[in-house]
C-alpha cells in the first residue's frame, strides 16, 4: 500500500507536540494594529492548543507529524 500524502496547507499551520497536541499561530495579527490594545496583540503572538474535537481533523490531514 502507497504512503498516505500529508496535507501541505495543514503542515504549514500547524505543528503536533510530543503528547500529541496541535498547536498553532493566532489569527487578528496582520494588519489595522492600531485599534487592537497592546495587550490583546502580546497574547496573540503566543501559539495556541486547539481543542481535541478540532485536532482529530489536523491530524487526519498530517499522517506522519506534519513536515516540519
Amino acid at each position: 500500500m502507497p504512503k498516505m500524502k500529508t496535507r501541505r496547507a495543514a503542515a504549514k499551520r500547524f505543528s503536533i507536540t510530543k503528547n500529541g497536541k496541535v498547536r498553532f499561530k493566532h489569527a487578528y495579527l496582520r494588519h489595522c494594529l492600531e485599534a487592537q490594545p497592546k495587550k490583546a496583540k502580546r497574547k496573540l503572538r503566543q501559539t495556541g492548543t486547539m481543542t481535541e474535537g478540532d485536532a482529530r481533523h489536523v491530524r487526519a490531514m498530517m499522517p506522519y507529524g506534519g513536515g516540519r
